[in-house]
């Protein structure tokens, strides 16, 4: 009977030392939360990051603009003379970038005499298509100064021309409008940037051609046609900004949704400022959307009005007639409308046949892409004189200009998804953090250095690459659907389910613990008896 007692403790202990010390930790690494490594102390410095741009400016002096003796302290460029016996500033523009081309996001100023005739007698500066820019040097800046002397008097202006072509405090200031709290004053001053689409890594372009009376006029647009020539050498120019798409639509007995009210005294319809916000909701219902893609959609509108309502005006907030009647709406796009009643003669056969002008609607669609997409066309200092935009409705500097900004851009928003994640999956434990996740975020924190890094060099090109792919990896973690496997998976509801499992297996193990502690004692508390 002792033998059988004492066969029955060994087996209680047994069982018990297994289930301590295989069964708990066995449970314990089989339903625990996955949580892979996190640089979690290098997330926690981009939340304190600070910004440092650089930009490469090289200044040329042409023959006659330095003295001989500050002629021995700086090698004079043989190529500047070239420019000098240009007819325009253009042409010149033109020469110096045959001969050298500036890489992507610095500048060369090239210092003219007073002398020359390249430029008018009020311009001092004039900015090129590419990334050049000519500056006249007045015969009093050189005459008794050294070379530093005369630079620490160029510098002023020089950084007009750096604010202009490149980057200034108000782009930098508007491409951070989401995350710093801005003055009155800015406000203002961003108002630009505030029409314009966030950065995105594609958007798609949709124009749509609204013919709300179709049995008045039958409409014909070369649109495909017309986005070669007009619109597709922008999109090329911008390819290393983002991806873009092209489609198409017409729609019939599409109508605005708001109803013109007539003028006598013009003999038209007008529609006011205050009605225009009015017009986008009913339209934009019938527009549809690309449900494939989750891309920002501009939409451009062509609005050709009925007979009963033609011809069509659009007024501004002074009452005044828009001259190319149309509008745009921040970060969404631009509607124009297309009066087609000189077509309408005494004898004419209805439906009418018309040909749209597309060279007239594509310059004001043109217009209100760059403004959508950030390209900002700010008034010049005085004394400065601006190239008009080539074929490609954009000059080298615009796209620099805007690559810094969207660079910038980019490292903000791809910070904040970055510590908003890391600060998310520390208050909640439940999370699962994969593999995938873990190398997604090392991915994004890896490139937003590199970006930063590249920022402070002035290499642009490379930092705006670096900074789409800290975007781009930052928000494939943040949205990776494992995150949600457990989130709604409380300590409460593991107990309601290993409860049920473990105690009827735990009692029995727990009682014969006790009983054999119990019988210990008692044994200890006899053999006190005996020995007193």
């Amino acid at each position: 009977c002792l033998s059988e007692r004492r066969r029955g403790q060994l087996a209680a202990l047994s069982i018990a030392a297994v289930v301590i010390i295989v069964g708990v930790p066995l449970w314990w690494r089989t339903t625990e939360t996955y949580r892979a490594w996190l640089p979690v102390n290098q997330i926690n410095e981009l939340a304190n990051l600070q910004l440092q741009l650089s930009a490469d400016v090289e200044v040329v002096f042409a023959r006659g603009t330095v003295t001989p003796e500050q002629q021995k302290k700086v090698p004079t460029q043989v190529v500047i003379s070239l420019c000098l016996f240009c007819s325009s500033p253009l042409e010149a523009d033109l020469s110096l970038h045959t001969l050298s081309e500036s890489p992507c996001g610095s500048l060369v100023v090239y210092v003219i005499p007073e002398s020359s005739t390249l430029l008018p007698e009020d311009v001092d500066v004039y900015i090129g298509q590419r990334r050049t820019a000519l500056l006249r040097i007045g015969a009093q800046m050189r005459v008794g100064r050294t070379l530093e002397q005369l630079l620490a008097h160029l510098e002023p202006r020089i950084k007009q021309v750096l604010q202009v072509m490149s980057f200034s405090h108000t782009d930098i200031t508007a491409a951070l409008s989401d995350r710093v709290r801005l003055s009155p004053g800015n406000k203002e001053s961003i108002a630009d940037s505030m029409r314009a689409f966030k950065s995105s890594p594609g958007y798609e372009i949709t124009f749509s051609l609204l013919n709300p009376d179709p049995k008045s006029h039958r409409v014909h647009w070369d649109i495909e046609g017309a986005v070669q020539t007009y619109i597709q050498p922008l999109l090329t120019k911008l390819a290393p900004l983002a991806n873009f798409s092209i489609d198409s639509q017409t729609l019939y007995y599409a109508m605005l949704g708001v109803n013109p009210r007539y003028d006598s005294s013009r003999s038209a319809y007008t529609l006011n400022s205050d009605s225009l916000a009015h017009v986008i909701n009913p339209v934009e219902a019938r527009l549809g959307s690309n449900a494939a893609s989750s891309n920002p959609v501009l939409n451009f509108l062509l609005y050709v009005p009925d007979a009963h309502h033609s011809p069509l005006h659009i007024h501004d907030h002074k009452k005044q007639e828009v001259l190319s009647n149309a509008f745009h709406s921040p970060r969404w796009g631009g509607i124009m409308v297309y009066n087609v009643n000189g077509f309408y003669g005494p004898e004419a056969v209805f439906p009418v046949d018309i040909n749209i002008n597309m060279a007239k609607v594509m310059g004001v669609f043109l217009a209100q892409l760059r403004l959508l997409l950030g390209v900002q066309s700010s008034a010049p200092p005085p004394g400065f004189l601006v190239a008009p935009c080539s074929s490609t409705g954009l000059a080298d500097w615009e796209l620099d200009r805007l690559m810094w900004s969207r660079t910038v851009e980019n490292v903000a928003t791809a910070t904040t998804t970055i510590t908003s994640l890391a600060q998310l999956l520390d208050q909640i434990g439940n999370i699962v953090i994969n593999d995938n996740i873990a190398q997604q975020v090392s991915s994004a924190v890896t490139s937003l250095q590199l970006a930063v890094a590249e920022l402070e060099a002035g290499n642009l090109g490379f930092a705006l690459q670096y900074s789409k792919e800290a975007i781009l990896a930052s928000e494939r973690a943040f949205f990776d659907p494992s995150l949600l496997h457990l989130l709604y998976f409380p300590d409460d509801q593991k107990f309601a389910i290993y409860i049920p499992l473990f105690l009827p297996m735990c009692v029995p193990i727990l009682l014969s613990l006790l009983k054999i502690v119990s019988e210990a004692r008692q044994k200890r508390r006899e053999r006190q008896a005996k020995k007193d």
